[in-house]
């Protein structure tokens, strides 16, 4: 047999065959069932060797009978241009006499490529060398071929070419005169077509209706490996040395693709489990190459496809000679090796992951089967994001709290939950006339200390320790005083002055929430050590035991350069784990009242940072800080930052900066609405509405997305909706709304029709999917015409059922019981209060001819029904 390794799946789908010297049947098994195979094909299956045949020693080409599972038949092209039908054994062909019947060109040359015909299965199709007066293609039917018993008694049907007298079998059509078939490919819709490649110069197009000439051909040198892809007639592929051609049969001149590869190219073949996937192997290689091939349409134009490629290791440790791709199982494929070893493997698919608004997450695995994962799912948890946060806090009303405060209990950021808190001690400080003279709600610090315009010169205060009731300490403390640090003192927090037990009531809070290492450092922040070390010995109390060596270890303070305990606590500071303890002995061991260590300690909270520094840095000092920490603060999306920003151009920037990071267009653009004034209102923050409304369109959160709006328009009157419901005429067709929105602009005209300016109103509690309007007109004010009547007490809409006078003589709107509701389905309707009252005892419409169930198909029904 050939030299040359080949492998191919049969038409059984756990069976298949290799040849080179001789050829084997294999039948695949499940390593899991504790079997030992013959051969491993990978980690989960094996193969055992069904049968062997080596009486054929000049093979050059097979292939397998395509139409029966349970039995095979193989056609054999030979090196003397025969083609031979064999079988593994007894098989369901004998009682055919097809085992062992030959084909014999008249004239003996190389058997090339040999093929069944996909549709009609008793043809074969054989494509041989160049013979100058005999042709190259023949086509042959196997149930016409003469046949004789065999003369050693056996009993067997066999065709002996050899035999006197016998007329060979001839060809029911033959094409190529002195021509060289190199390779040739069946069409899967045309039974009578194949493509053919010929001569090492063309592909030609062959209907053997007709085979005296070529329905279609085109010059080329890639003429072998011709492959016809399963899924498409009309695309098919060839190679030559390194290059693979894809060609297209409506445009028969130039390929549509043409691939480069880096070697001679051996063998392709077309996945015949997925689309437009296209496979090549080289010469002397241990992998093979995929190329996706994604057609392209404008219009109804097809434009050049584009090809992604790819390359995959199918395991094998040696050069790959072959491969065949399994027929029904999807994307698996195998490999043999010029050693010999074959290789089970499956290609995983480049997947398209799908991310829906409500949180679900779909993807493919396989062309049958997509996996999905959502709230009911367990991994679900794992895969939490922003979006489903989102779409819960806007559930429960978020951000929708006049209240900063009660918007920041509803989330579970504790950043975004700060940032809610300093927007209400901020508007408190403002109501309250504490931060007078800035055209803000929300002033920051940088805003409030004036750091845009001229510093201004702050008090210099020196405070002696032993004043302090420190007897270990000689020197004293420098603290810098201003009224605009006062008031950035009041934002952080921190102002305790005004109030003598200010600061001891909020030692106190802290102590409460378990924060006592950030109580303690406060109280030395503001130069009280005694209250320190009450409040770290109530922490050992209360279950932190390594607050009292803290304790033990400040007692001992000394502002004494040579002291030893500066020495020992500027050594074994950076070996404490509390950011407040290690800023609180950074502070009590400074030199020379830098305080680099307690600024730059990033486990301390921004606003207790910035007290800090409003405390105890220089001007000039201050400024540069508050620049670069700002400046830090935004770069990272740190809310913390609007303290420093408040409700300016950087508070932007900040607010872009934290979406950009965290995703959550929802507290940006609640914030951006509520915290900033219309000034500020520019692009950036109509963008973020505009998709946060989105958002909540996409996950038809309709009421979630009215009270948004509503809260939007208090805050932006500008911005208010337009109008999305209107009420027309049956008659004319006009609208009624329009109109009543012209009386509104004038009340002289509408007063004499005897009515009152319309107000549109839907009521949010409104029932059965009815819109509710209020008119005080009873036909229509273009063509004058009745409005419609209500369905139980016949009224027509607009009448004075809806008003009643008040005392001063106005006329005012009615209660919502006299508004005229209509169904959303079939248009009829009156009196919300009829309505009502006809809905708690029928469920279909009030109306006789009409056969609308308007109360069951509304959400609400059942709630309403208990």
């Amino acid at each position: 047999m050939s030299s040359k390794l080949e492998i191919q799946w049969t038409p059984a789908a756990n069976k298949f065959i290799t040849w080179g010297s001789e050829l084997n049947l294999y039948e695949t098994v499940s390593l899991r069932d504790g079997c030992i195979p013959t051969v491993k094909l990978s980690n989960t299956i094996g193969a055992n060797l069904l049968a062997t045949n080596s009486t054929h020693h000049y093979v050059k080409c097979i292939d397998i009978y395509p139409k029966c599972e349970s039995d095979l038949l193989l056609a054999i092209g030979q090196v003397n241009g025969r083609v031979t039908l064999l079988t593994f054994g007894p098989s369901q062909f004998d009682s055919l006499s097809l085992p062992g019947k030959e084909f014999v060109p008249r004239h003996p040359r190389q058997c090339n490529v040999v093929a069944w015909n996909p549709i009609e299965g008793n043809l074969i199709a054989a494509g041989l060398d160049k013979y100058r007066s005999d042709h190259s293609l023949l086509l042959w039917d196997i149930m016409k071929c003469p046949t004789v018993s065999d003369m050693n008694g056996s009993g067997k049907l066999v065709v002996n070419t050899m035999a006197p007298g016998l007329e060979l079998a001839k060809p029911v059509a033959e094409f190529g005169v002195s021509e060289m078939t190199h390779s040739l490919a069946w069409f899967n819709s045309n039974s009578k077509c194949v493509a053919v490649g010929m001569n090492l110069k063309n592909i030609k197009l062959i209907d053997f209706r007709d085979s005296s000439k070529a329905v279609n051909s085109t010059l080329t040198k890639a003429v072998y490996g011709l492959c016809i892809d399963p899924h498409n007639d009309k695309h098919l592929a060839s190679f030559i040395d390194n290059q693979v051609c894809v060609w297209d049969t409506r445009n028969f001149e130039k390929p549509i693709v043409t691939l480069p590869h880096s070697k001679s190219v051996i063998k392709i073949g077309w996945s015949p489990t997925r689309h437009n996937l296209l496979t090549s192997l080289q010469r002397d290689s241990s992998v093979i190459t995929l190329y996706d091939i994604q057609h392209t349409f404008v219009g109804t134009e097809e434009v050049e496809p584009s090809v992604l490629e790819r390359v995959i290791v199918p395991g094998s440790p040696h050069n790959i000679t072959s491969f065949s791709w399994h027929h029904s199982y999807e994307n698996r494929l195998l490999t043999i090796a010029l050693s010999g070893s074959v290789n089970d493997f499956t290609v995983c698919d480049r997947i398209t992951l799908n991310w829906a608004p409500n949180s679900n997450m779909v993807w493919t695995f396989g062309s049958k089967t997509m996996k999905c994962i959502n709230d009911d799912t367990s991994l679900y948890g794992t895969l939490c994001d922003i979006s489903h946060k989102i779409k819960q806090r806007a559930i429960d009303g978020y951000g929708l709290k006049d209240d900063f405060l009660k918007n920041g209990e509803l989330i579970d950021d504790v950043m975004v939950s700060k940032c809610w808190n300093w927007l209400q001690i901020s508007s408190q400080l403002v109501e309250e006339g504490i931060l007078r003279g800035y055209n803000s709600k929300h002033p920051g610090v940088r805003a409030v200390l004036k750091m845009d315009g001229t510093i201004n010169k702050s008090e210099l205060i020196s405070m002696a320790w032993t004043d302090l009731g420190n007897v270990n300490c000689y020197s004293s403390a420098k603290i810098y005083k201003h009224e605009d640090r006062d008031k950035a003192l009041h934002l952080c927090g921190w102002y305790f002055e005004r109030d003598v037990s200010s600061l001891s009531l909020f030692l106190e809070r802290l102590q409460k929430e378990q924060a006592y290492s950030r109580a303690a450092a406060i109280s030395v922040f503001n130069l009280k050590i005694k209250m320190a070390l009450d409040i770290l010995n109530q922490g050992s109390e209360n279950g932190l035991p390594n607050l009292n060596v803290v304790a033990m270890a400040l007692a001992g303070f000394s502002d004494d350069k040579t002291s030893m305990w500066r020495q020992l606590c500027s050594a074994t500071r950076a070996q404490l784990t509390d950011p407040y303890l290690r800023a609180m002995f950074a502070f009590l061991t400074a030199e020379n009242y830098s305080y680099e260590n307690v600024l730059n300690e990033d486990g301390m909270l921004v606003c207790d940072r910035i007290a800090f520094a409003c405390t105890f840095l220089s001007d000039s000092k201050l400024h540069d800080y508050l620049r670069n920490l700002t400046s830090q603060l935004i770069d990272d999306g740190n809310l913390d930052g609007i303290l420093l920003t408040g409700n300016s151009n950087d508070g932007i920037r900040l607010l872009q900066k934290y979406l950009d990071t965290t995703g959550d267009i929802q507290s940006t653009t609640i914030i951006g609405v509520k915290a900033f004034s219309n000034d500020m209102f520019g692009n950036a923050v109509k963008e973020w509405v505009s998709s946060y409304r989105n958002l909540l369109d996409t996950w038809q959160l309709w009421n979630e997305r009215a009270l948004f709006d509503i809260m939007l328009s208090s805050y932006r009157p500008t911005d208010k909706p337009p109008q999305q419901v209107y009420i027309s005429c049956n008659f004319c067709g006009k609208s009624i709304s329009a109109f009543m929105q012209g009386l509104n602009r004038g009340r002289g005209t509408f007063s004499r029709m005897g009515g009152t300016p319309n107000k549109l109103k839907v009521c949010q509690s409104c029932m059965f999917s009815f819109l509710t309007f209020t008119f005080q007109m009873s036909s229509c004010p273009n063509c004058r015409k009745p409005l419609p009547r209500c369905a139980i007490c016949l009224m027509h809409m607009g009448t004075t059922t809806g008003l009643h006078n008040s005392d001063d003589g106005d006329n005012r709107l009615a209660e919502f019981s006299h508004w005229f509701t209509w169904c959303q389905t079939c248009r009829h309707g009156g009196h919300a209060s009829h309505m009502i009252h006809w809905f708690k005892e029928h469920s279909e419409c009030p109306v006789t001819p009409c056969t609308c169930r308007c109360f069951s198909v509304d959400s609400l029904s059942n709630e309403i029904s208990t």
